[in-house]
């Protein structure tokens, strides 16, 4: 399927991914039930197989990084399936296939349990601790829409965005900016933020930018191949009409920085005013879709394909600019070893 090729270039972030997610819902929704399975272990299992092996967009990207191969998963799993097998039995297999690709935002939902893999972030440090956040923050602090914000005693704004998953309000943005505005500098503590809408990511990072900026590209999948993909999308962000920084800022992140929080990460490493500091984000560069199994049981995964302002996908993460981890001599003194580096860092 061709895409259109009158629509500008210079599209906000939430206009050019509903478009293309209408695409892919239109594609999707034409094959994903074109061929039925039956209510029984094996015949969930071939349904769920199909559907990744149809829909799925980062095998290539789960091959060269960990030698991922769907089709030698197939002959492993499908053994292990069972007429008499339990539910219990039958979500834990279906589960541990999904697993092998190693993807957040690919989870199977039944009415008792939720199938999941984390190991994006539960094999990492969290580097990150309530105790040290709350002592930084205090019990004076400001909080609005989410977001809760401060102004340190070296006069360093501190920001702390813990999900994306609330509408930031124009007028709250504008209030917290203004706020900030005599500080010398920001800082945004984005640990633990796990996702949550495009459009809040977008509408933040919005108020750090002049100028419409390039940040990225999107794609969506055109047939059942697992290298079947329309060509690449230009994601362009708008500035924020309202209070925008025009200071130095050090965004920190660690593993469990996913989704939209990627993408967060992602649009503002294009700014030059913006350096991250931590460790590495989790990932999650993919636009989810969900489908049903014939039990109905609903499986999400990633379908649609993002990337940075160089053509490189975010899937596996985005390094920082400085690696920083928490130490524990820092940790028993009560200080933050990562919120420390970027004060020093923006007091320069």
């Amino acid at each position: 399927m061709n895409t259109r090729r009158d629509i500008s270039t210079v599209l906000p972030l939430q206009r050019s991914v509903l478009y293309l997610l209408l695409i892919l819902l239109t594609t999707l929704s034409s094959c994903i039930d074109e061929k039925e399975y039956p209510d029984m272990p094996q015949g969930n299992f071939e349904a769920l197989w199909h559907i990744i092996d149809e829909h799925y967009c980062f095998f290539e990207e789960k091959r060269q990084a960990f030698g991922l191969d769907w089709n030698e998963v197939y002959a492993r799993y499908s053994r292990q399936m069972d007429p008499g097998m339990t539910k219990a039995q039958e979500f834990e297999v279906l589960t541990n296939m999904l697993g092998e690709l190693r993807d957040g935002h690919v989870n199977l939902y039944s009415a008792f349990d939720t199938g999941r893999n984390w190991s994006w972030h539960e094999d990492f440090p969290a580097n990150v601790s309530d105790t040290l956040l709350r002592k930084y923050l205090g019990t004076d602090y400001r909080m609005v829409s989410g977001l809760q914000y401060r102004v340190l005693d070296d006069n360093i704004g501190y920001l702390r965005c813990e999900s994306f998953e609330v509408t930031f309000g124009a007028g709250n943005l504008d209030e917290i900016f203004m706020y900030l505005a005599p500080c010398r500098g920001l800082i945004i503590d984005l640990r633990g933020n796990g996702g949550g809408m495009v459009t809040s990511a977008e509408a933040l990072a919005a108020r750090f930018f002049n100028a419409p900026t390039h940040v990225g590209y999107i794609q969506h999948k055109t047939g059942r191949g697992h290298n079947d993909f329309s060509s690449l999308q230009k994601q362009t962000l708008k500035p924020g009409k309202g209070v925008r920084w025009q200071k130095r800022v050090a965004v920190l992140t660690n593993r469990q920085v996913f989704s939209a929080a990627n993408e967060f990460v992602k649009y503002m490493k294009c700014s030059p005013l913006v350096t991250t500091v931590g460790d590495q984000t989790g990932g999650g560069a993919g636009l989810p879709f969900s489908s049903e199994l014939p039990n109905g049981w609903s499986v999400r995964f990633s379908a649609c394909p993002m990337y940075d302002a160089n053509g490189v996908c975010t899937e596996q993460g985005i390094a920082p600019d400085y690696p920083v981890s928490l130490s524990d001599d820092d940790f028993l003194r009560g200080r933050d070893t990562i919120i420390e580096f970027a004060r020093q860092l923006l007091s320069r």
